[in-house]
C-alpha cells in the first residue's frame, strides 16, 4: 500500500507540473499576441499622421463659396473650390457624379475616389468594398483618367493617383486626409445631400 499512495502522489505531481507548465505557456503566448498587435496598431496610428509620399497638395481657394451652376475647375479631377450648395451622399456610384457635388463633400472632410468607367470589375469590387459604410467616402467613375492612373483620390486641396486599388497608400491617403487637418468644415456631414449610392 505504501507504493500504491506514493505513484499516486508522483502522478499528482507530475499533473501539476503540467498545468503549470500549460498555464506559463498560455500567458507567454498571449503576450507575444498582444505585443503583435500592439506594433500594428502603433504602424497604422502612425500611417494616419502622415500623408503618403507622392500626394499633390494645390491652393484651391477658401471654403464655402457656393454657385448652382458649372464650375471650370484647375484639377481634374477637381481638389476643391468653388461648389454646389449641396454636397454628394457618401457611398459607392456606378454612375458619374456632378463635379460640384462632390467638392462640397471633399469640404466636409470627405475623400473622392475616382476611377475609370473601364476599370476591371475586381477593381470596382476592391474600392466599393473599401468605400461602403464608411463616413465621408464617396467613388464614382470619371471620364478621362489615364490607363496608367485609372485611380485618383482627392480630398480639399490633395490629391494622389494610383494604378489600383491594391496599393497601400491609397488606404494611407483615406486615413490621413478623411476628416483631416484640411477639412474647412469639420463635422458637417457627407449624408443628407444629393444621391443614392449603388
Amino acid at each position: 500500500m505504501g507504493k500504491s499512495k506514493q505513484r499516486d502522489v508522483r502522478s499528482v505531481n507530475g499533473g501539476g507540473s503540467n498545468k503549470v507548465r500549460v498555464a506559463v505557456g498560455l500567458i507567454v503566448l498571449a503576450f507575444i499576441a498582444g505585443f503583435v498587435a500592439l506594433v500594428l496598431v502603433d504602424r497604422s496610428q502612425r500611417a494616419a499622421k502622415e500623408p503618403p509620399s507622392g500626394v499633390e497638395t494645390f491652393d484651391v481657394g477658401p471654403a464655402g463659396k457656393h454657385t448652382e451652376g458649372s464650375v471650370s475647375y484647375a484639377q481634374n479631377p477637381p481638389a476643391g473650390g468653388e461648389h454646389n450648395p449641396v454636397w454628394q451622399n457618401q457611398g459607392f456610384y456606378e454612375e458619374q457624379v456632378r463635379n460640384e457635388n462632390a467638392v462640397h463633400t471633399l469640404e466636409h472632410g470627405g475623400v473622392w475616389i475616382t476611377y475609370r468607367p473601364d476599370l476591371s470589375q475586381d477593381q470596382k469590387d476592391k474600392l466599393r468594398n473599401m468605400i461602403e459604410g464608411q463616413d465621408c467616402l464617396v467613388a464614382s467613375p470619371y471620364p478621362d483618367l489615364p490607363e496608367a492612373t485609372p485611380i485618383v483620390a482627392s480630398a480639399w486641396g490633395a490629391q494622389m493617383r494610383f494604378k489600383d486599388a491594391d496599393d497601400p497608400d491609397l488606404q494611407q491617403f483615406i486615413q490621413y486626409y478623411r476628416k483631416g487637418p484640411q477639412t474647412p468644415e469639420p463635422g458637417a456631414p457627407c449624408t443628407g445631400g444629393i444621391g443614392s449610392p449603388s
